[in-house]
């Protein structure tokens, strides 16, 4: 089944879940830097940060399985999982595919958290960090330079990506101090 209507739901989908991904990983990075938990501020974004992450999967899934119906193109449900078997842009199809697999052990670990060792579950979730510019790449290069407006957004998520991340990496962490005093054992 071939339809245009399948292709324009496949690509907001995709838009859609690019965006939502940008908002969950911005969350997450925020909340990371464990602010002041006697605020009400950090709960909130961290219930957004869940409540998106699980949102997103329906878009996701609404994006992947549209790609997959319409036979316009020859992308296989086997594709949609196992990296670099699509007959179709195999490599940017195969990043999607790897940008996927790591959303889902990403989602399926955070539902399972309270079961898992939190090693293990931080572990997993570092993945993100892969996950999010393979996704970026996946969606740049699936683009065409007839659609800037797909371009435009995607680049966009990528870049606030890349500044949160710079912002945490670069933020001054306000317990290196005191952990260095009492390491140094001179105490406050």
């Amino acid at each position: 089944m071939s339809s245009p209507w399948l292709w324009y739901v496949s690509r907001s989908g995709g838009v859609v879940t690019m965006v939502l991904l940008t908002t969950v990983v911005v969350l997450g990075i925020v909340t990371s830097v464990r602010p002041n938990p006697h605020h009400a501020g950090p709960a909130i974004a961290m219930g957004l940060h869940r409540t998106l992450a699980l949102g997103s999967t329906i878009f996701l899934i609404t994006h992947i399985g549209t790609a997959l119906i319409d036979t316009y193109v020859p992308i296989g449900w086997v594709s949609a999982v196992v990296p670099f078997t699509s007959s179709y842009h195999r490599t940017w199809v195969g990043l999607g595919s790897i940008a996927f697999d790591l959303f889902a052990a990403v989602i399926v670990t955070s539902l399972l958290r309270h079961r898992l060792p939190t090693r293990l579950w931080r572990l997993v979730h570092w993945f993100t960090y892969a996950m999010a510019p393979i996704a970026v790449v996946h969606g740049l290069m699936m683009a065409t330079w007839s659609q800037p407006v797909l371009l435009a957004i995607t680049a966009g998520c990528g870049a606030v990506m890349i500044e949160t991340v710079a912002w945490r990496l670069l933020r001054p962490d306000p317990a290196a101090r005191r952990r260095a005093d009492i390491l140094a054992q001179e105490w406050i």
